[in-house]
This record gives structure tokens, C-alpha cells and sequence, in this order.
């Protein structure tokens, strides 16, 4: 019985891909403001990768944090956030071949005073993250050895939710992706602080149960086809991902 409430929660019975993201992160993935449709990078090539394995994909927005314990306990198949392997992740899920490789930013406010050359620099300042990313490890790994105290730093589900601090001066940076600091820079009304390569662990890639070597498979295929034949590039340009 349990088997059988697992295949049918991952959609296995009716040939459903069952995918887990956070849609607060654009031009990877968000909700259109007039259908409530998943958009962006991620959600089209996911749905790309089922067109090409055969399967219709059904997706589930979460957040950021609770998604690899999603795929642990079976509650989704595959998640698509993007997401940046690290040997902590590794130990948990498998992934697929990396499909993008991005820097990461520091947001400040609009009218801030505040200058970056280096992401150490952002040491002692009222710093945000969302929870469960590789910045959040970052920071705890490299800047409060350099001073940052643990009130100073301030971790958020999502990341509409940092920008509002940042932009009320509550905290003076967000530390997240650098090209969804960028959208949220356009629609927040803040300015990139810094963008930077140096703290970069990772390509962004998707997650699936440890051990699920035949869904792997089938979504590194499709991946390494969608690379060969330019849907990927296509796709980065859409989104204007560089």
C-alpha cells in the first residue's frame, strides 16, 4: 500500500513528472501574474526534457529549503530551481549534468552608498539569503569568520521578501544569484552591489531521488540533446539568461 501511494504521489502511475521549485527566483522560475501559469528558463526546459522523455509535467512550487527533502521523501520526482550541486547536496539526491553556469550578486539599495570589490567585503554588513542555498552557506563558511555576526544575518523563504528589506534599509545587501538580482534590481527599484564569480561552487542542475539512475539517465539525455541541437541557447536567449 505504501508503494503504491508513493508511485501515485510522483505521479509514476500516470506517466507524470512530478517537479518541485520555488517560483519567487525570475527569469528562471515565477508565476505569471495574469494565468498563475509557472514561467521562465527553468520551467520551459523542464518542460522540454518531458516532451522528450514522454512524460507530462506537473509542477509544484515550495520552498527553496524544503525542496531536496521533497525528493528524499518522494513527495516530487525531479526539482528544478535553479539549484547549484555541492558535495552537501550530493550526500542527499543525485544530479543531472549542469545546464548553466551563473555568478552571483550582491543587491543594494537604490540610493546606497556601499562598495563591494570583493565578496569578503560584505563582512560585518546586515547581509540576507535565502534559506537553504549555497549563499546562505557561503556566508556562514566565510564571512563570520571575517567578523559577520550571527544577528547580522537574515534569511528569508523567498527572495521578493530580501528585496523589501534591503529596499526599507532594515538589512544593507542580499546576496543571491546574479541574474535574478538583476530582475529583481529592474522591478525593486535597487542596483547590483557586486557581481562575482569567486563564490561559485557549482553548476545548476536538476535533483532526483538518490539512486533513481533511470530517470537520471533519461533527463541527461534529453539535456545533452537540447545542448547539441541550440534549445538551450534558444532558451537562454528568451529569458535573456547570458
Amino acid at each position: 500500500l505504501a508503494f503504491s501511494m508513493l508511485l501515485s504521489a510522483c505521479g509514476a502511475e500516470k506517466n507524470v513528472l512530478v517537479v518541485g521549485t520555488s517560483a519567487d527566483y525570475p527569469p528562471y522560475e515565477s508565476k505569471d501574474t495574469t494565468t498563475n501559469e509557472f514561467i521562465g528558463f527553468d520551467m520551459d526546459l523542464i518542460r522540454e526534457i518531458g516532451k522528450r522523455i514522454g512524460m507530462e509535467v506537473e509542477i509544484r512550487d515550495m520552498a527553496f529549503d524544503s525542496l531536496i527533502a521533497a525528493v528524499q521523501e518522494g513527495k516530487v520526482d525531479a526539482v528544478i530551481a535553479a539549484m547549484q550541486t555541492s558535495p552537501e547536496r550530493l550526500e542527499k539526491v543525485d544530479f543531472s549534468e549542469g545546464y548553466h553556469l551563473q555568478k552571483d550578486a550582491f543587491l543594494v539599495a537604490g540610493d546606497s552608498t556601499l562598495v563591494l570589490n570583493t565578496a569578503q567585503d560584505a563582512a560585518g554588513l546586515k547581509i540576507g539569503v535565502q534559506t537553504g542555498t549555497l549563499q546562505e552557506e557561503w556566508v556562514l563558511e566565510n564571512l563570520v569568520p571575517l567578523g559577520t555576526a550571527e544577528d547580522q544575518i537574515f534569511r528569508y523563504e523567498r527572495v521578493d521578501q530580501g528585496a523589501l528589506d534591503v529596499k526599507a534599509g532594515r538589512i544593507d545587501v542580499l546576496f543571491i544569484n546574479a541574474d535574478p538580482a538583476t530582475e529583481l534590481a529592474k522591478s525593486s527599484g535597487l542596483k547590483i552591489g557586486l557581481i562575482t564569480g569567486e563564490t561559485v561552487t557549482g553548476a545548476q542542475s536538476i535533483a532526483v531521488q538518490k539512486g533513481n539512475t533511470e530517470l537520471l539517465d533519461k533527463i541527461n539525455k534529453a539535456l545533452a540533446e537540447m545542448q547539441a541541437d541550440g534549445t538551450v541557447e534558444q532558451l537562454q536567449q528568451k529569458w535573456n539568461i547570458p
